[in-house]
C-alpha cells in the first residue's frame, strides 16, 4: 500500500507467525530482529497467556554479506533439540530476499538433521499477512492432513482464523456457537483454539466454511485432494448469516464451492465498508452496501461486480468522498473526508490501538452495534 498519512497492514511475516501460533511448531524469520519485534509489539496479542515458539534468526550483515547459511541451519537445529517441535516452520524478511537466500535448500537440510517436518513460506516481508498466513495454512493441509476415518456428518473446518482478522475476542468461539446452533459441528479451525492433531483431521468434513482470503487456498486444497467442499463468508449480522447455514447446507448436499459473499444487492449504494475481502464483503453483503478491499490479492474470486480493490491512498481518499458513510479501521479516518466515519478496528492495521473496541458482530444486529 503506497500511503503518506494512513498506516499499512501487517507483513507477510506476521501472517505466518499467527496463522501457526497455537499448533506446537517452531517458527522462524531469517531476519536481524525487525520484523519479530513488531510482530511481538503491535499483532500478536497472544503472548499475554499463551507461549509459542516464535524466534528470529539474528542475521548479522557479515552472515548476509558472505552467505553463512550453515550457521543459520546449524541455529534452527539446535534450538530444535531443544525444544522439541511439533514441526519447523521458516520464512523470510527483506535481506535475504536481497541476497538470494535458498529456503528450501535450507528447509531440506535441517529436516535431514532434525528429522522434523520443516517447510518454508515464501515471504519478504515487503507484502501483506495475507500471503503469509495463506502460505502458512496452505503447508498445514498438505504436510499435516490425512484422508484416515470416514466422513463426520455435518462437520465444519473454520479456515482463515488468526487475531489479526478476528482479534482475541468472542468472535471465534461465536463462530463455533453459530454453527452449533445451525445443526453443524466443528472438525477443525485453522488456526485458533485447535491443536495440530484435530487440524490433521480436516478431510473428515463435510465442508469448510472459509472466514478470510488466507483460508481460501486450503480450502481448495482439501477440495481437490479429499473432496471437502467450501464455502466462503462470515456469518455477520442475521441476514447474511442466515445465507450463510443454507449456503453451508446446499454445499453439503450438492458437493459445490459456494462464494456467499460474492452475490449481494446494493441497496445502499452511499455506504461503504472498508477492509480485508471476505469480512468487508460479508458486512456488505448485510448492509446491502459497496465494499473496497484495501488488502488481499486483486481480482480475487471473493469480490462480486459491485466491489472494488483499492491499496492506494489517493485513490481511497477519492472513494471515500464520493460516499455517505464509511466503514473501516479509525486509522483511515485521516483520509475520510465529508463523509459520515463508522470505526470497524482491524488488527491487521491498526494493531492493538483499538483492541478493546472490537466488536464481536456474529450472527447479531450489526446495524444496531455499528450506530447505523
Amino acid at each position: 500500500m503506497n500511503a503518506k498519512v494512513i498506516s499499512i497492514y501487517a507483513a507477510d511475516t506476521s501472517g505466518v507467525c499467527s496463522a501457526l501460533y497455537e499448533l506446537g511448531g517452531m517458527t522462524v524469520v531469517h531476519d536481524a530482529s525487525g520484523c519479530n519485534s513488531t510482530y511481538a509489539t503491535h499483532d500478536e496479542p497472544r503472548w499475554y497467556d499463551r507461549k509459542s515458539m516464535i524466534y528470529i534468526s539474528a542475521l548479522t550483515e557479515a552472515d548476509a554479506v558472505m552467505g553463512n547459511d550453515g550457521k543459520f541451519i546449524r541455529d534452527v537445529a539446535k534450538a530444535a533439540g531443544e525444544l522439541s517441535p511439533e514441526f519447523i516452520a521458516i520464512c523470510g524478511s527483506p535481506m535475504p530476499a536481497m541476497t538470494g537466500f535458498d529456503y528450501s535448500a535450507a528447509a531440506e537440510e535441517i529436516e535431514r538433521e532434525t528429522g522434523l517436518t520443516t517447510f518454508f513460506v515464501d515471504t519478504n516481508g515487503t507484502h501483506s499477512y495475507l500471503q503469509g498466513a495463506e502460505g502458512a495454512f496452505l503447508n498445514i493441509a498438505k504436510l499435516f492432513c490425512r484422508e484416515g476415518k470416514e466422513k463426520q456428518a455435518n462437520s465444519v473446518n473454520i479456515i482463515g482464523a488468526t487475531p489479526l482478522d478476528f482479534s482475541v475476542n468472542t468472535s471465534v468461539s461465536s463462530i463455533k456457537k453459530w454453527l452449533l446452533d445451525n445443526s453443524f459441528s466443528v472438525q477443525s479451525c485453522f488456526a485458533m483454539d485447535s491443536s495440530l492433531d484435530e487440524i490433521s483431521t480436516a478431510p473428515q468434513a463435510t465442508v469448510s466454511l472459509v472466514i478470510s482470503s488466507d483460508g481460501i487456498a486450503a480450502a481448495k486444497y482439501l477440495f481437490d485432494t479429499y473432496g471437502v467442499p467450501y464455502v466462503v463468508g462470515v456469518p455477520v449480522g442475521k441476514s447474511f448469516s442466515k445465507k450463510l447455514s443454507a449456503d453451508l447446507k446446499r454445499a453439503v448436499s450438492e458437493g459445490v464451492c459456494i462464494n456467499s459473499c460474492g452475490e449481494k444487492a446494493v441497496e445502499n449504494a452511499h455506504m461503504i465498508v472498508a477492509g480485508e475481502n471476505v469480512f468487508a464483503s460479508s458486512l456488505g453483503a448485510e448492509l446491502g452496501a459497496k465494499t473496497v478491499a484495501t488488502v488481499g490479492i486483486r481480482n480475487s474470486e471473493v469480490l462480486s461486480g459491485t466491489d472494488i480493490f483499492c491499496e492506494e491512498e489517493a485513490e481511497l481518499e477519492k472513494l471515500f468522498s464520493q460516499h455517505k458513510t464509511v466503514i473501516a479501521d479509525p486509522l483511515f479516518r485521516p483520509i475520510c473526508k465529508g463523509a459520515r466515519f463508522v470505526s470497524l478496528p482491524h488488527v491487521a492495521f491498526s494493531g492493538r490501538c483499538f483492541l478493546k473496541d472490537i466488536p464481536d458482530l456474529i450472527d447479531k444486529d450489526v446495524r444496531k452495534i455499528l450506530n447505523l
